[in-house]
Order: structure tokens, then C-alpha cells, then sequence
């Protein structure tokens, strides 16, 4: 039985994240609004750690119009310190307020003791770095006591002591450590301009039950290589690996990523019913 099977995990059909900018949109109560065009919402997990205060208020909020999927950014799952205790129970306490049906993070590292370098950096792909991230995220996955899944991250630099590509590297965690996928296909592409492999080898090579989520985006052409910004729509190559990737394991909960040079709503909710339009025609 697939991973999602197993655990029950919903399609729960097109999302954006929520950012603070839009909220006056997401919260507007008329019949015909945007968000009424939006099936759930995606928030980063670090920005509701604390106690109280407006971040829960609005965190409820949220709750109460859809779905809400928590998606880390400092986890930082391959770093080769202890795992942050303090983080995850601040990360429980997220998935205690949502009762969401999964949460992620990212397949990276992003510093060392006393010093957070903001960054998801990409790891050597080895055996030794595969079975230290392996235990980690089983480590995760039970203290969450919830289905947990990792990002593919976007990459500017390689490792000269990996054996293998990142795709199978991803794969491999997955299996052996009984979690799901958040495909990044922007990530994908972004990467295999930079690094000069072939895109769809990533996106057919990756087990297509273990794929719980996917993400959407826009990047930065820096000239010399791609920048993953969530500043911009989604090309139209990254759309194409969208159809590629939902050919292969149907139709799946895909959100679209948009974190700075933040457009109106409106604009986000085009670039949802995109992706909604598109996965139609693949359904079809």
C-alpha cells in the first residue's frame, strides 16, 4: 500500500500560502472574494511558535476557512548537530492547533552550533549523509506523531564526494525512512539549469507514492545560473513539468509559492486557478 493510502492523506486541491500582506483578502467574508476560489492554505511553521498574540489569533482564523499545511524552513534535517528540541516542540504545538494531515520541511542543511546561516543548503549525496538523514527523520516523523514530508531544495552548488543524484538520494530517504515528497518542480528546474541535468529524469525518477504535495513558484534569472525567489509567476517550462508530474501520479495537493515582490491577491489566485485548470486536463 502507497504511502498516502496508507495514512489517508487527502488531495486537498489548490492552495497558496498565507502571508501577512494578503490576510485582509483571505479574511474578506463576502460571497464572491478570492478566497473563495482557494481549497487550503500553506503557512511557515516558524512564524506561529509563539504563545499568543495576533500569530495565533490569525492562525485560527485560517483554521476556520480551510485546511492549513505547516511548512518548516529551519529544521535544518541534514545538519550534523542534535536535532533542535526546542524547535520541534514548537513545531507540535503548530500541528496540535491545525490537526493538519501532514507537515514538511526541507531536504537541507542551514548551519552549525551558534550560527543560523538563513539558507537551505544542499547536502553531499552519500550513503553516510543519506543514513544520518534517515534516522533524523524518523526521529521527526515520531515525535510529530503526523505523516511528514521533505522538500526538494533549489541548488547553486554541488559536492564533489557525492555518489549519487539527488533524485535518488530523495528517493531513497523516503523509502527507507517511511516519509513522503513535496516535489519542488520549480526547485527541479532551477537546479537542473544550474547544474545541467535534465529535468524530467528528476521528475520520473521520483516514487510517485511517496508524493504528497507539490509545490509551485517563480525564479530570478541571475544571467549565469537560476535564483529560486517565489518573486515572480510560474515559467511556462515549470508548468510543463507540473502536466509531467501529475500524469504520473494523479491528481495531488499543489500549492503555489509567492514570498516576495508579493503580488495583489488576485494575481496569486490566477496563478491557483492555473494550476487548477491544468490539473483538469491532465484528469481528463
Amino acid at each position: 500500500m502507497s504511502f498516502r493510502a496508507r495514512h489517508g492523506l487527502p488531495d486537498l486541491g489548490v492552495g497558496v500560502g498565507a502571508r501577512v500582506r494578503h490576510y485582509p483578502a483571505i479574511f474578506d467574508e463576502a460571497p464572491d472574494a478570492p478566497v473563495s476560489k482557494i481549497d487550503w492554505f500553506e503557512i511557515i511553521s516558524d512564524n506561529f511558535f509563539c504563545p499568543g498574540g495576533p500569530p495565533q489569533k490569525n492562525l485560527q482564523r485560517l483554521r476556520a476557512l480551510r485546511p492549513v499545511v505547516p511548512h518548516g524552513v529551519s529544521l535544518s534535517i541534514g545538519a550534523s548537530h542534535a536535532l533542535d528540541q526546542e524547535y520541534l516542540r514548537g513545531l507540535k504545538g503548530v500541528v496540535a492547533k491545525l490537526r493538519p494531515p501532514w507537515a514538511s520541511d526541507h531536504l537541507c542543511w542551514s548551519g552549525v552550533p551558534g550560527a543560523d546561516l538563513h539558507d537551505l543548503l544542499p547536502l553531499p549525496y552519500t550513503r553516510e549523509a543519506l543514513s544520518h538523514v534517515v534516522e533524523r527523520v524518523r526521529q521527526v516523523q515520531d515525535f510529530l506523531e503526523l505523516p511528514f514530508a521533505l522538500e526538494n531544495v533549489s541548488s547553486y552548488m554541488t559536492y564533489r564526494a557525492s555518489t549519487m543524484p539527488e533524485w535518488e538520494f530523495l528517493a531513497e530517504v523516503a523509502e527507507r525512512a517511511d516519509c513522503g515528497i513535496l516535489l519542488d518542480c520549480n526547485n527541479v528546474f532551477v537546479s537542473a539549469h544550474n547544474h545541467g541535468f535534465d529535468p524530467n529524469v528528476y521528475i520520473d525518477a521520483i516514487p510517485a507514492d511517496r508524493v504528497v504535495q507539490i509545490h509551485l513558484a517563480g525564479y530570478t534569472d541571475k544571467g549565469s545560473y537560476l535564483l529560486d525567489t517565489h518573486s515572480a509567476p510560474v515559467v511556462d517550462a515549470v508548468w510543463e513539468l507540473y502536466r509531467r508530474t501529475l500524469r504520473r501520479i494523479g491528481p495531488i495537493s499543489t500549492l503555489i509559492e509567492w514570498d516576495d515582490d508579493l503580488p495583489t491577491f488576485d494575481v496569486l489566485v490566477a496563478e491557483a486557478e492555473r494550476a487548477r485548470r491544468i490539473r483538469e486536463e491532465v484528469a481528463s
